[in-house]
């Protein structure tokens, strides 16, 4: 699940996208590149997120890689919503 995108579906950051960094057992750590940092990740809950299967590619190609930076993670996420709010 490393790599994907997911939003979180409880607490009070609801609603929330972010990349998933890191996968433990029942926890991911998770990271927006402007609030949650790579370096400082918000763990949360398995149950508490869902993985956003359809992405576009321009989005997989800026997650693929083995080190993540929180300027790539921003502009996933950006470029993601510019790309919901098109269709």
């Amino acid at each position: 699940m490393t790599g994907k995108l997911a939003v979180s579906t409880s607490g009070h950051d609801r609603g929330r996208i972010y990349v998933i960094v890191k996968e433990e057992h029942d926890l991911v750590y998770l990271s927006d590149g402007k609030i949650k940092l790579v370096e400082h990740p918000k763990k949360k809950n398995k149950k508490h997120i869902q993985i956003i299967k359809r992405l576009p590619n321009e989005v997989i190609q800026l997650l693929e890689g083995t080190k993540f930076s929180d300027l790539n993670i921003k502009r996933a996420i950006k470029l993601y919503m510019k790309k919901q709010e098109e269709n």
